[in-house]
């Protein structure tokens, strides 16, 4: 083995550098598959960081005021699992060389939830970006909340280690602009500047100035030598010292660092070298140790920095003791809210609408709930993409969130939907915040990704999706979401409200709080609908689908009709016309199918009773999906083209979303 003179403080921290490299590129090798180009270009920007500059406990990944490290790049996972071994976390070395193998803790991006120090789910290029951003604002935002003049309860930093490939992606600029104009002083970018991608070099498809671009988004900038660890550990100083402002160090790199033939190239990215190039790396390296293994002699130098974040919690933790005896109220909130608790007795906070009182449109009771609750639950922040006064997400009399205002209730993402949805994810993740963001509802496609990691995190966020439907009638197909629903539906994990009336709308938001293991979405209506007595919470919306009006004989129904939302009313209407006609018609409301999966067969079976086999669905969107609930003898009143621009009524009639038509359909079912 090669002989380590360790009083040689430089040429030891080349070996626990060199072990970065090495132990990343043999797991690759190791798994035949994996993306050892960045970590072997950036293992002096995370040695750095790990040992300098991050703050951590490894004993207790969850400490609240750690300091976040995001891999935004999240390819490069062998990066963070060979620090997250190397400092002290539950990842242990076998865990490394079961790299992207079934059942282990080390996936080929890295998954929140699967390795303890994995703050993020990443890989989608652009995700970190803003998930980072997001992170940072809920750090400022617990600050401005929680912090005394006697007691700094919250004081840490975001990093998040960010690639060509992520900065190209437009959500990038969407989340960096945005963190410019709130000064989010205490997040940092380490941008591994490498100039390759997958195709070659980055000269292909990009040449802008990037320092320009993030100084103009009114960034701190600084441009290092990424493989300069003082340079690297000066620049993280400066960006520590710089609050007022978010900081990105440009770092330049070459990926690959130490193979004699792919560094620098495209070839070194996403392939392993292969075994007669790892051999050459190691020579080159001056590597003379057994595969997929650490020298005793550096673990020290790992380990050394989670001692100290060790006492920095245990400093902590005696202070938040002390702030639990002179804050009693704050600190219960606190200690609710970092556990992911709702107040008890949120139900009994809810408005309840009475059918005297009209219509209303559901966007509207949305905005009636938020007002109502927000008051019990501090943690509920959320705002709109510029759509606010239509969205209806404001807090009434609370300030709006501006870098000098961090104590305010309502964000303004801007016209930035994608960068929302993925900041709402850094937000929730960082604990203490129930963040909802909302838009119309077919700008959801521009949030898709976001939406699709909040699902596979398991995380609550809340999304407030209004003009759900064409009835949002004249501003035509391109604001007329149509596929939407169906499309949202297929995500795993995400449950989705269309409520039809102003209480199950209550529903839908207690619901959605309550829940703690996913994303909800809540689709609510332009127009006004009709408040009914049934829908009263407790009545059964609660379960996702119940009988919102029952059949008046006792032999039960001989036709159902199905609907969600706005619809409910139509379905209502057409069953007052069949009930004319003698038929036994029984209405069910469907606001949410995955909530109404969860009950058990019996309930299930009680409100759709196989034995009926005529049923007709209803619903302002493609019938994608109901032939689940209609079967094959059922039909569907659904919309399987674009909408078009004209009033709601007209577009009711000439696409069949009419009583008499859907009354038409049932009695043809009963006709065989």
């Amino acid at each position: 083995m090669s002989e380590i003179d360790t009083t040689d403080n430089s040429a030891l921290e080349n070996l626990a550098v060199n072990t970065i490299r090495v132990l990343s590129f043999e797991c690759v090798q190791r798994a035949n598959s994996g993306h050892p180009g960045l970590p072997m270009g950036c293992a002096d920007l995370a040695y750095t960081l790990f040992t300098n500059s991050l703050k951590f406990d490894p004993k207790d990944p969850d400490w609240p005021d750690r300091d976040r490290f995001v891999l935004s790049a999240g390819h490069g996972s062998m990066l963070m699992y060979s620090m997250l071994h190397l400092c002290g976390y539950d990842v242990p070395l076998e865990e490394l060389k079961n790299f992207r193998q079934w059942g282990s803790m080390t996936p080929g991006h890295p998954e929140y939830g699967d390795t303890p120090g994995v703050e993020t789910t990443t890989g989608p290029l652009g995700q970190g970006t803003a998930n980072a951003v997001g992170l940072a604002l809920a750090e400022s935002l617990l600050a401005a909340r929680f912090n005394t003049a006697e007691h700094t309860l919250v004081d840490h930093f975001t990093y998040a280690l960010v690639s060509d490939g992520d900065l190209m992606e437009g959500i990038s600029h969407e989340a960096a602009s945005l963190a410019g104009h709130l000064g989010l002083g205490k997040l940092v970018y380490l941008f591994d500047s490498n100039a390759i991608t997958i195709e070659g070099g980055t000269d292909l498809a990009s040449s802008e100035n990037t320092a320009g671009r993030f100084e103009n988004y009114g960034w701190h900038v600084q441009k290092i030598d990424g493989h300069d660890r003082q340079a690297i550990a000066e620049a993280l100083e400066a960006a520590r010292g710089e609050t007022a402002r978010p900081s990105i160090i440009i770092a330049t790199t070459t990926i690959g660092f130490g193979s004699p033939n792919k560094a620098g190239t495209s070839g070194v990215h996403g392939s392993p070298l292969g075994d007669e190039e790892c051999q050459l790396t190691r020579e080159a390296l001056g590597w003379d140790y057994p595969e997929c293994s650490v020298p005793d002699e550096v673990r020290p130098l790992f380990l050394e920095p989670g001692s100290r974040g060790a006492e920095k919690h245990s400093a902590w933790n005696e202070m938040l003791e002390d702030y639990r005896e002179k804050n009693p109220a704050r600190a219960a909130d606190w200690d609710r809210m970092q556990a992911g608790e709702m107040p008890a007795g949120l139900r009994e906070k809810l408005p309840v609408f009475e059918s005297s009182e009209g219509s209303i449109a559901t966007r509207s009771a949305s905005g009636k709930v938020i007002n109502a609750i927000a008051e019990v639950i501090p943690e509920l922040i959320g705002g709109s993409a510029d759509l606010a006064p239509s969205n209806n997400t404001m807090v009434s009399g609370q300030d709006s969130i501006q870098g000098s205002k961090m104590d305010g209730r309502n964000m303004h993402f801007g016209i930035r939907e994608h960068a929302m949805g993925a900041m709402m994810n850094g937000m929730v993740l960082h604990g203490g915040i129930r963040p909802y963001g909302g838009t119309f509802l077919v700008f959801s496609d521009y949030m898709r990704p976001s939406v699709r990691l909040a699902a596979l995190m398991k995380q609550p966020v809340v999304y407030i999706w209004t003009h759900d439907s064409i009835f949002l009638g004249e501003d035509g197909p391109t604001h007329q979401p149509v596929e939407h629903l169906a499309a949202l539906r297929a995500i795993p994990n995400l449950r989705v409200f269309r409520p039809a009336d102003a209480n199950e709308t209550a529903m839908a938001w207690a619901l959605s709080l309550e829940h703690r293991n996913g994303p909800s979405a809540i689709l609510l209506s332009r127009q006004g609908l009709p408040i009914y007595d049934e829908t009263v919470i407790g009545k059964g919306s609660e379960k996702g689908g119940y009988v919102i009006e029952r059949e008046e004989g006792d032999a039960g129904p001989t036709v159902i009709l199905l609907a969600s939302g706005s619809e409910v009313a139509t379905a209502r209407e057409a069953a007052a016309l069949l009930k004319e006609q003698g038929v036994e018609v029984r209405v069910v409301s469907m606001p949410c199918w995955e909530v109404f999966e969860e009950q058990d067969a019996d309930y299930r079976e009680s409100v759709l009773p196989r034995s009926v086999t005529a049923r007709v669905a209803v619903e302002a969107g493609c019938s994608f999906g109901w032939d689940r609930y209609v079967g094959a003898d059922g039909t569907v009143v659904c919309l399987d083209r674009f909408g078009a621009s004209a009033p709601i009524k007209d577009l009711a009639e000439n696409f069949g979303f009419t009583a008499e038509n859907v009354a038409a359909k049932a009695s043809a079912l009963l006709e065989g």
